[in-house]
C-alpha cells in the first residue's frame, strides 16, 4: 500500500514522501530510520467494501493525557507511568499499543516517534504537541494544554450533539407517524370508500389512488423503502460525504456563517496550542491545514505562503478571509504584545461563545417550527382521509 507521509527531516524542514508498505505502522517505522519525525501519514487501503472508511482505533486519547499528567505530576518517570497505565488496563488493543509504546521507549525511542508508528490512534496534532515539548522538556504542561484543549473541543461538541438530539427524534417520531397513516391506514380507508361509491373530492381521491397502490405493491414499496436505506447507509459512510455535507450547508446564508466560525475556532485553537508549545508559525500552519475543509484550505495555502515570504500574520490571515472583524483586531494585538499562541486561543474561546449562543437561539426557533410542520402533514392527511365521510354524513342530513 502507497502512504503519503508528512514529515520533518533533521534541519527541521517540512517534507512529504511517498512510501509503499504492508501498513501504516510499518511505514511510520521506516520514516523513523531515515531519520525523520513523522506528523501525519495519510493513503493506503483496506479490504472490504469500496468507500467504506478503515475503522479508527478506539484508544482514548484523552483519558490516556489525563492519567499521563497525572502520574508525570505524582513524580513518576515517563516509561514508568506508561508502565502503570499498561499494567492497569484490560482491553487487549489498548494493552498492546501501551506495551509497544514502552518497548520503544526501552530502545531509546522519543515519545512522539513511538507515538507517530500509531497514525491511527494518536492524531497528528497530539504528536506535534508532544514532539514540541521534547524541546523544551515541559511535557507535563504540554499534556494539560492538550487536555484543556480536548475539553474545549468535547464542550462544544457535546452542546451540538444535545441540541439536535430532540429534533431529530421529533423527525423520526413524525416520519414513522406518517408513514403509519400513508402505508396502513390510508389503504383500510380506501377500501372503505370504494365500497361507499358516490362522488369524493379531487384530494380524497388521490389518496384513495395511494391507498390502492400501497395495497398491491406494498411488498415493492417495502423493498424499495429498504434499499434507499441501505443506500443512503453506504453513501454517509463514504469518506467523501461529510465534505459534500458541510459544501451544502455552507452555501446557507445564514447556517454557512457559522459552520465557518465553528471550522476557524477549531483551527485557531489548534494552532494556538502549537505555538504555545513552541513550534514554529509556518510548520504550525502545515500542520493544522487537514482541519480547515475546501475552499479554506486553499485560504489557508496562500496564506502560509504570505507568511513564509514575511508578510504579517494578521495581514496574511484578513487578505485570505481566515479572520472576522474581531479576530483580525484580536490578532493585530497579538503581533504587537508578542502572545500570539494565547490571543489565538481566546479567539477561540470568543467563536465558542458565539456559537453555543447561535444554537440556543437556533433551537428554541427550529422546535418549535418542526413540530408545527409535523402536525400539519399529519394533520392534512387526516382531514383528507375523512372529508369523503363528511360529505356522506352531510348528503344523508
Amino acid at each position: 500500500m502507497l502512504f503519503t507521509i508528512r514529515s520533518v527531516d533533521k534541519t527541521g524542514a517540512l517534507r512529504t514522501d511517498s512510501l509503499d508498505a504492508p501498513s501504516r505502522e510499518l511505514a511510520s517505522k521506516m520514516a523513523v530510520e531515515r531519520g525523520l519525525r513523522v506528523l501525519s501519514i495519510t493513503g493506503g487501503s483496506s479490504l472490504g467494501w469500496p468507500g467504506l472508511r478503515k475503522r479508527k482505533s478506539d484508544f482514548p486519547v484523552g483519558q490516556f493525557s489525563q492519567e499521563l499528567l497525572t502520574l508525570l505530576n505524582a513524580g513518576l518517570a515517563l516509561v514508568e507511568s506508561i508502565e502503570t497505565l499498561n499494567e492497569k488496563e484490560t482491553r487487549a488493543e489498548r494493552k498492546d499499543i501501551l506495551g509497544k509504546l514502552v518497548a520503544d521507549l526501552f530502545r531509546g525511542s522519543s515519545l512522539s516517534n513511538a507515538l507517530a508508528q500509531f497514525p491511527n490512534t494518536f492524531p497528528p496534532l497530539f504528536v506535534a504537541t508532544v514532539r514540541a515539548s521534547e524541546r523544551t522538556g515541559g511535557l507535563p504542561e504540554a499534556l494539560e494544554k492538550y487536555v484543556a484543549y480536548q475539553s474545549q473541543l468535547d464542550t462544544v461538541k457535546k452542546k451540538i450533539v444535545s441540541a439536535s438530539i430532540y429534533p431529530v427524534l421529533l423527525m423520526v417520531a413524525g416520519t414513522l407517524v406518517i408513514a403509519f397513516l400513508m402505508g396502513y391506514v390510508v389503504p383500510k380507508f380506501a377500501k372503505i370508500f370504494e365500497d361507499l361509491g358516490g362522488e369524493v373530492p379531487w384530494m380524497s381521491r388521490l389518496l384513495i389512488q395511494w391507498g390502492h397502490f400501497a395495497q398491491d405493491y406494498g411488498l415493492v414499496l417495502l423493498v424499495a423503502i429498504a434499499g434507499a436505506i441501505v443506500s443512503l447507509g453506504i453513501w454517509i459512510a463514504r469518506p467523501q460525504t461529510p465534505a459534500r455535507i458541510v459544501q451544502a450547508l455552507q452555501k446557507m446564508p445564514a447556517l454557512g456563517e457559522r459552520i465557518r466560525v465553528y471550522q476557524l475556532a477549531r483551527f485557531y485553537r489548534s494552532l494556538g496550542m502549537l505555538l504555545r508549545g513552541g513550534m514554529p508559525a509556518v510548520a504550525s500552519l502545515e500542520l493544522v491545514s487537514d482541519l480547515l475543509p475546501g475552499a479554506l484550505s486553499k485560504q489557508l495555502a496562500i496564506a502560509t505562503k504570505m507568511i513564509r515570504e514575511g508578510a504579517p500574520f494578521s495581514q496574511a490571515m484578513e487578505k485570505t478571509g481566515l479572520t472576522t472583524a474581531v479576530s483580525a483586531r484580536m490578532l493585530r494585538v497579538g503581533e504587537r504584545t508578542g502572545q500570539m499562541g494565547e490571543m489565538m486561543e481566546r479567539i477561540a474561546l470568543f467563536y465558542d461563545s458565539e456559537i453555543s449562543q447561535w444554537i440556543d437561539w437556533f433551537v428554541k426557533l427550529f422546535e418549535p417550527l418542526l413540530m408545527a410542520f409535523i402536525g400539519l402533514v399529519i394533520g392534512f392527511i387526516v382531514v383528507v382521509m375523512y372529508f369523503p365521510i363528511f360529505e356522506l354524513a352531510g348528503s344523508i342530513r
